[in-house]
């Protein structure tokens, strides 16, 4: 009786140790957010979160809005208007009637309002002479372009893809509100036949940008997901402050990021990233890790109660504070004491963390915690995880890149996803132009007009005369 009693006893343990992990699994998963993962803040809900970040890294005295000394964007007057109206009343409260001639402008008031939208038609016609001497008809030619009997000019186009691709409009609202605007409905073929285009004539354009990304000491690397022909795959980005690069692969890690299409293989410098293992393989550039997603992990086990990852949170925020948000490298000094206090905290997380357990069966490698995982990941990559630091060109996270990648998760949260992989290989190119010229402080409508003549700010070519 006593030896049944101890087998139930002991199975009733297992059980709930079972129970107790899964429980552990679920509520990590319930309390996962913004701030402990890589979730969106958009999931987070509308109620607002404390800020976590230390005391000392926060500037105090100042009011929120914006600080004395910025520069508003507001309509300034202008001093050549298109229209001017007079306002003088046609007699006094006498009753005599008023000269206007000698009245004199007391105040000026303007405003900003947009021109009737319309269509501009231009009709091309082709003329035929023939020569008085020889009797030979001569006959004109129509421009480049001029293929139909009746077609939308590059203004349109540029304006669809942009309405398309900067916008995430589908084709049915472009198709309405071009309608609401010109009275045309534009046809869905001109549409998708106007990105093609654009795609086409963006080649030269990408591999410029491609050239000036190369060329960079600073790049960011990073990936997310997206649903294309109904399979999962992913959209690559590689970007500085002033160019922009995309690219689809069905993968996500190395197979993607050796391919012909990705940037890394020939990147020399400092590459910025996430700690996904597939970019530590290209040992030809330098590496920097995004701290705020270390960040994360860190505030993740926080919430566990885990004390370690209190001190390497307030750790990297003192760097981060002493490096002037990394902009700035250490001094020689703070740099030893910096490594000094890293080995210090690592070693006493070091006992603090449960070591890996092995499976009951005693098969597989030892399944470690996520604690263990994230101090094995640090001490391994301790250089790249101190380079916003060390180095003044290295950013402390690696926010160009998510940027960048953002709007592609608006796109495919309006469209669902891509129907062909055509179709995500042309966003991809246009949108990486679209953000290149932003980050230019062009204007992007122009640049698309002149990427349907054949030219844009990216390439030498210059339009034919």
């Amino acid at each position: 009786m006593i030896l049944l009693l101890q087998s139930q006893v002991e199975q009733l343990c297992k059980q709930n140790e079972l129970l107790w992990s899964r429980v552990d699994e679920l509520e990590d998963r319930l309390n996962k957010n913004s701030q402990n993962s890589n979730k969106p803040p958009s999931s987070d809900g509308l109620r607002k979160k404390p800020s976590r970040r230390p005391a000392f890294t926060r500037k105090k005295g100042k009011k929120t809005g914006g600080q004395e000394g910025h520069q508003g964007k507001t309509l300034e007057f202008c001093s050549t208007p298109d229209f001017v109206e007079e306002h003088l009343p046609k007699q006094c409260g006498c009753g005599e009637k008023l000269d206007k001639t000698k009245a004199e402008v007391v105040e000026k008031r303007q405003v900003f309002d947009l021109p009737k939208p319309k269509l501009e038609v231009s009709e091309h016609q082709k003329l035929a002479c023939t020569c008085s001497k020889c009797g030979q008809i001569n006959e004109g030619a129509f421009p480049q372009g001029i293929n139909a009997r009746v077609q939308y000019g590059t203004s349109v186009r540029a304006l669809v893809v942009l309405l398309n691709i900067a916008f995430n409009l589908p084709l049915k609202k472009i198709q309405t509100l071009f309608g609401d605007l010109y009275g045309y409905a534009i046809n869905d073929s001109t549409i998708i036949n106007a990105v093609k285009k654009c795609y086409t004539n963006l080649e030269s354009s990408e591999g410029a940008i491609k050239k000036n990304i190369l060329q960079s000491i600073v790049a960011h690397f990073d990936e997310t997901g997206l649903r294309v022909a109904g399979k999962l795959h992913w959209l690559h980005t590689c970007s500085t402050k002033l160019y922009t690069y995309f690219f689809i692969h069905a993968k996500r890690g190395k197979k993607a990021l050796e391919d012909v299409a990705s940037l890394l293989p020939q990147f020399k410098n400092w590459a910025i990233h996430d700690c996904w293992s597939s970019y530590f393989k290209f040992e030809e550039c330098l590496h920097g890790l995004c701290g705020a997603h270390i960040i994360r992990e860190l505030f993740a086990l926080e919430e566990k109660r885990i004390r370690w990852a209190s001190w390497f949170r307030r750790y990297l925020f003192a760097l981060y504070h002493l490096s002037e948000k990394g902009t700035k490298v250490l001094h020689t000094d703070q740099q030893k004491k910096a490594l000094l206090l890293f080995e210090k905290i690592w070693d006493n997380a070091n006992t603090i963390e449960p070591l890996p357990k092995k499976s009951k069966s005693g098969r597989g490698k030892p399944k470690a915690t996520k604690g263990r995982n994230l101090l094995i990941r640090l001490n391994k990559h301790q250089a790249a995880v101190l380079a916003f630091a060390f180095h003044e060109e290295v950013p402390f996270t690696n926010n160009q890149a998510e940027r960048d990648l953002r709007p592609a998760k608006t796109k495919q949260k309006i469209a669902g996803s891509f129907r062909t992989f055509n179709g995500a290989e042309n966003y991809a190119r246009i949108f990486g132009f679209i953000s290149t010229v932003r980050k230019n402080q062009s204007s992007v409508f122009n640049e698309l007009i002149a990427a349907f003549n054949g030219y844009t700010c990216l390439t030498e070519a210059r339009p034919r005369k």
